[in-house]
């Protein structure tokens, strides 16, 4: 998301949930169904005259029909979109014949993710949080309680055995994070958007398979 000043990107970004669940095949292929919840004061401000350039998160089937057009290894299999009183929810089914691609779509300036694998197995780190700097008591307060209800989670299906670890921008372990399943041939793990956006050494999980 593209805003103008970094006090707006943790304002919009506490208005944000997001549910990823990915299917891994022994080849790289798989799916991914993604489903998030955009606040509706931010839909609308993305709609203001002279703000649409901002709102760079799909929110209808031709965003993401233009978004995947850029990346032939992907495809959309299903989109629906409804609203409740409070968020404008979208859940989309995507299909990719490589994990490079699905990074294509998931992070394309390729700052906040790190891949490597082959046939036999591979490790994604994904970074969830840089790290706070410092905080201003009021703004944190607003900003919690505004992002209360938002979550960000994210789970992964391997072919055979996987594993989640959790650290900090130094590699350090960390305890961070609820619903931690850690072994498996599905892990998964799941944030308060308050935990992301307040953390001060940065949230990194780690997929190994």
């Amino acid at each position: 998301m593209r805003v103008l000043f970094p006090f707006i990107v943790c304002l919009l970004c506490s208005c944000l949930g997001i549910n990823a669940d990915i299917v891994l095949n022994h080849n790289g292929s798989g799916t991914m169904n993604l489903e998030y919840h955009i606040s509706r004061a931010l839909d609308s401000l993305g709609k203001l005259d002279g703000n649409e350039r901002w709102n760079t998160i799909p929110v209808g089937k031709a965003d993401f029909e233009r978004t995947l057009a850029r990346i032939p290894e992907i495809k959309l299999l299903s989109f629906s979109s409804k609203e409740d009183e409070k968020n404008l929810i979208i859940d989309s089914k995507l299909e990719f014949s490589s994990f490079k691609g699905l990074l294509s779509f998931l992070d394309a300036g390729g700052r906040r993710s790190v891949y490597s694998g082959n046939g036999n197995g591979g490790s994604l780190a994904v970074t969830l949080s840089e790290g706070m700097d410092s905080k201003n008591a009021g703004l944190s307060k607003l900003i919690a309680d505004i992002s209360e209800s938002y979550s960000v989670k994210m789970s992964m299906s391997f072919p055979g055995e996987g594993s989640l670890a959790i650290y900090d921008l130094e590699g350090n372990p960390i305890n961070a994070g609820t619903e931690l399943i850690t072994r498996g041939k599905k892990v998964s793990c799941s944030f308060s958007l308050s935990e992301i956006l307040f953390s001060t050494e940065g949230i990194v999980v780690v997929f190994n398979w």
